[in-house]
Formats: structure tokens, sequence, C-alpha cells
């Protein structure tokens, strides 16, 4: 396996690192083929997954939404084939899109027409 991907690498959490950390919300997760960070999609306002690429090197990402399993390379900006990774493989299910709970501001959708 290329150092771009390690299937046992576990996920760094159920919610994007930087938001959570911040009390922010995200549209989609993504996670991090190589070291399992989870971070917010493009969709996001603060774009965690694309940041945690530019600066870790790290180009793979895997979706962390429930029923998706593709894989996306940044530095080819095309979908990528990957291994199963550790679980587990998605966010919590019972979890809102967007997310997470009780985060999420009433303006949500303006706030990513702004931004």
């Amino acid at each position: 396996m290329s150092a771009e991907i390690d299937p046992t690498a576990v996920p760094s959490g159920t919610g994007c690192v930087e938001c959570d950390a911040s009390g922010g919300w995200w549209v989609h997760l993504r996670r991090c083929a190589a070291c399992g960070h989870i971070g917010c999609c493009d969709d996001s306002l603060m774009k965690h997954a694309t940041a945690h690429w530019k600066s870790s090197g790290h180009p793979i990402i895997q979706s962390f939404e429930p029923g998706e399993d593709w894989f996306w390379n940044y530095a080819t900006n095309d979908y990528a084939d990957g291994p199963e990774l550790a679980p587990p493989d998605c966010r919590p299910v019972d979890e809102t899109v967007p997310g997470p709970k009780g985060r999420v501001p009433a303006d949500w959708y303006e706030q990513l027409q702004q931004g």
C-alpha cells in the first residue's frame, strides 16, 4: 500500500476535528486515508479536509458519510481507488446533515450561499 493510504489508521473522531474544537458546524465529512483526520468538505464554510491536505501533504480522502465509500485524490483532482479502512467507516448515522445537532445555525443555508 502506498504511503498515501494507511488502512489501519483510525478516524480522529466522529466529526470535523477543527469544527469540533471551535464549536463550528459542517455539511459533510471527509476522512484522510493516510492518517484518519476527519475534516469538513468543501461545501462547508471552513473546508478543513482540503486544509488538512494542504498542510499535511496527504492527498487522498474517503467520504465519511453513511453509505458512501468513494475515495478522492486532491493531487490528481479525480476519484481514486482504495482499500477498506479501519472502522468506523462513517459518522454516526443519527447525526444531522448539516451537523452536528445543536450547532447548526438557523441561517446555515444563507451562510453557505455567502461563503
